[in-house]
């Protein structure tokens, strides 16, 4: 008897992570998903354009 598995995704709001979700999901197993914004850009001096993580990526994340 096949049980379920669990996994926990870091959801960046990229390809990556969402295909990641989505595969263990079609494999049958619990998929649980979390996006963290530790710092505000401008806080550490870097424009949102060139990072990750900006508050749209985060929506993208939870988007899917």
């Amino acid at each position: 008897m096949k049980t379920n598995k669990k996994a926990l995704i870091a959801m960046s709001g990229g390809v990556d992570s969402s295909t990641a979700a989505l595969l263990t999901q079609q494999a049958g197993d619990e998929c649980l998903s979390i996006a963290l914004k530790l710092y505000h850009n401008e806080e550490i001096v870097i424009s949102r354009e060139k990072t990750c993580c900006s508050l749209e990526d985060i929506e993208d994340a939870r988007d899917v």
